[in-house]
C-alpha cells in the first residue's frame, strides 16, 4: 500500500511541476483563503508552515493549548519546547552537574560543606529559557505564516473551523490541509484518584533527574521498562538507575490514590508476583503511561478519515495523505511514526516541499537515530537485537559487544558495570550493520554520529577501518570485536 501511495505521489507531483505550478497556485489562492492551513504548532506544525511559506505559499497556522487536568497551559511551540524534550534535557543537565560536583571532589576540588539544589533556581531559568523560545518561534511567523490562537477542528476537505477560548467562530478555507496536533499524556482510566491527585511526564527520564538532585523516588513497573527499546540495554538503564538511588517496584499495579489530611498522597499497589497488597505516601504521584494523540476534537470522523481504531491515530501513505483527498497528516499523530521531534519536523519540510511541488522526496523512517537521557543515557540506531533476531534469525546476525570504562569514571573511582557497547550486524557477506546500541556519557552525542553511517550502508568493516578519537568512550564503538557466539569476555582492557 505504501509503496504504491508513494508511486502515484511521484507521478501527481510530477504532473503539477511541468504543468507551470506557480500560476496553478496564483489561481487556486483566489479560489481558497490560503494555500495551507496547519493545525498544530509544535515542532512539525511549525517546520511545516514555515517551510510552506518560503516556498511562496499562503499559510496559516492553528495552536491551541488545552490546559492539563492540571489546568497548566504552555506557549507557542508545542509539546518538545514547553513541557517535553527542552526542559528535560536541561533537569537532566543539572542533575549531571550534581553528579560532577561529586566527582569534582576526587579530582583535587575543595568544596565546602554540603551541596544542595534549590528547585526554584533550576525551576526559574528553565522557564525563562522556555519563554525565550516561544517568543522566537512567534517572531519567526511574523509576516510569513498567519499565526491563529485558535482551537481548529475540520469541517470538509478544504474547510477548518477556529474556535477561540472565548467561544467565536472562524472559517478558513485552504487548498491543502495538514493535521499535526501531537498527542498528550493519558491517565490511568480505572484507578480512583489518578487524575485529581497525579501529573504526567516521562518515567525513567523524570525518575533519573529527581533521585540526581536529591529526592526519594521510586518507579512502579506494572511489567518491563522502556518498552520498544533493546531490553538488555533497558536492563543496563535501570541497574544504573537503581545503584544511583532510584527504587524500583518491579510487577506492581496501583490500584488506587488517596489524599490524606496531611495533604500526602496514599498510593495503594498488589505486587503481582505474590498478589499481595502494600501501602505507602509520597508527596506527588506522576503517571507515565503514554501518550494518546490529539484526535478527538479535530470532526474528522465525520469527514471518515481512518484512523487506527486501537490507537486512535491516523493511517497515513507513505506521502502522509489520510484517507480523505487534501488532508494530510504528520508527527505523533499518525499511525507507526516514531514519536520524536526531528522526525516530525524533517517530515513537515519535505510535506511542505510536496504540496508546493518542489520535490517529490519522501520521509525515510528507517534508522532514526534517538537517546534517553536517563542518569546513564542510552542511545541507539537501528534494530534492537530482539527485532534483528526476528527479522533475520537469530544465526544470521552477528552482535558485537563490549564493557567499557569511561575515562572520566577512572580517577571519581565510579563504577561502569553499566557502560556497554553493541553492535548488531548481519553475519553474512559484508556484514550490514542492523543496529548500534550505546549506553554511558554523552550518548546523544556519540550517537548521532554513527547514524549517519546508517545512511550510507555501514558495514562491520566499515566500523575497523574508522580510526578511533583517543580517548573518548566513543572510539570503543570502532574497537569492537568480541562476539557473544563466541562467549569471550567483553571487557575492555588497556588504556
Amino acid at each position: 500500500h505504501n509503496n504504491n501511495m508513494a508511486a502515484l505521489c511521484r507521478g501527481r507531483h510530477r504532473w503539477k511541476r511541468t504543468n507551470c505550478l506557480y500560476v496553478l497556485a496564483r489561481n487556486l489562492t483566489g479560489k481558497f483563503d490560503y494555500d495551507l492551513v496547519v493545525i498544530g504548532g509544535g515542532s512539525g506544525g511549525l517546520a511545516c508552515s514555515k517551510e510552506a511559506a518560503q516556498l511562496g505559499q499562503k499559510v496559516a497556522v492553528l495552536d491551541y493549548v488545552e490546559p492539563s487536568v492540571r489546568g497548566t497551559k504552555w506557549g507557542l511551540g508545542g509539546t518538545c519546547v514547553n513541557v517535553g524534550c527542552i526542559p528535560k534535557k536541561l533537569m537532566h543537565q543539572t542533575a549531571l552537574l550534581g553528579t560532577a560536583v561529586k566527582d569534582a571532589k576526587k579530582y583535587g576540588w575543595q568544596i565546602p560543606g554540603p551541596v544542595c539544589h534549590d528547585w526554584a533556581t533550576m525551576a526559574e531559568a528553565v522557564q525563562n529559557h522556555v519563554r525565550s523560545l516561544n517568543w522566537g518561534h512567534r517572531v519567526q511567523l511574523q509576516d510569513k505564516v498567519k499565526y491563529l490562537n485558535i482551537k481548529g477542528s475540520l469541517v470538509n476537505e478544504h474547510t477548518v473551523k477556529g474556535l477561540t477560548k472565548a467561544g467565536k467562530e472562524t472559517i478558513l478555507t485552504a487548498k491543502n490541509i495538514v493535521i499535526a496536533t501531537g498527542g498528550r499524556p493519558k491517565y490511568p482510566a480505572n484507578i480512583p484518584g489518578a487524575m485529581e491527585h497525579g501529573i504526567t511526564n516521562v518515567a525513567l527520564e523524570c525518575a533519573g533527574f529527581l533521585t540526581g538532585i536529591g529526592l526519594d523516588t521510586t518507579v512502579m513497573v506494572r511489567s518491563i521498562a522502556l518498552r520498544g527499546f533493546d531490553q538488555q540495554m533497558a536492563g543496563l538503564v535501570t541497574d544504573y538507575m537503581e545503584a544511583y538511588g532510584t527504587k524500583f517496584a518491579w510487577k506492581c499495579v496501583p490500584q488506587r490514590v488517596d489524599k490524606l489530611s496531611s495533604g500526602a498522597l496514599q498510593v495503594t499497589w498488589t505486587d503481582t508476583k505474590t498478589g499481595s497488597e502494600h501501602k505507602d505516601t509520597y508527596d506527588s504521584v506522576l503517571w507515565a503511561v503514554g501518550r494518546a494523540p490529539e484526535t478527538k476534537a479535530l470532526g474528522l470522523d465525520k469527514l471518515g478519515l481512518q484512523l487506527n481504531k486501537e490507537t486512535g491515530k491516523v493511517v497515513l501513505g507513505a506521502d502522509e495523505s489520510t484517507s480523505v483527498p487534501n488532508i494530510y497528516a504528520f508527527g505523533d499523530i499518525g499511525e507507526g511514526r516514531p514519536e520524536l521531534t526531528p522526525t516530525a519536523i524533517k517530515a513537515g519540510k519535505l510535506l511542505a516541499r510536496r504540496l508546493a511541488g518542489q520535490s517529490t522526496e519522501l520521509m525515510n523512517y528507517d534508522n532514526v537515530p534517538t537517546t534517553v537521557f536517563t542518569p546513564l543515557e542510552y542511545g541507539c540506531v537501528g534494530l534492537s537485537e530482539e527485532e534483528a533476531e526476528k527479522r533475520h534469525g537469530k544465526d544470521s546476525i552477528e552482535v558485537y559487544h563490549a564493557f567499557y570504562k569511561p575515562l572520566e569514571f577512572t580517577v571519581a573511582e565510579r563504577d561502569a558495570s553499566q557502560c556497554y557497547i553493541k553492535v548488531v550486524c548481519e553475519r553474512g557477506g559484508d556484514q550490514r550493520i542492523l543496529g548500534l546500541h550505546f549506553t554511558g556519557p554523552n550518548a546523544g552525542e556519540v550517537t548521532q554520529g554513527f547514524a549517519l553511517g546508517f545512511q550510507c550502508g555501514a558495514t562491520y568493516s566499515h566500523l575497523l577501518q574508522t580510526v578511533g578519537i583517543h580517548p573518548t568512550c566513543a572510539e570503543e564503538v570502532v574497537k569492537v570485536n568480541i562476539t557473544k557466539r563466541s562467549g569471550l569476555d567483553a571487557t575492555v582492557t588497556g588504556c
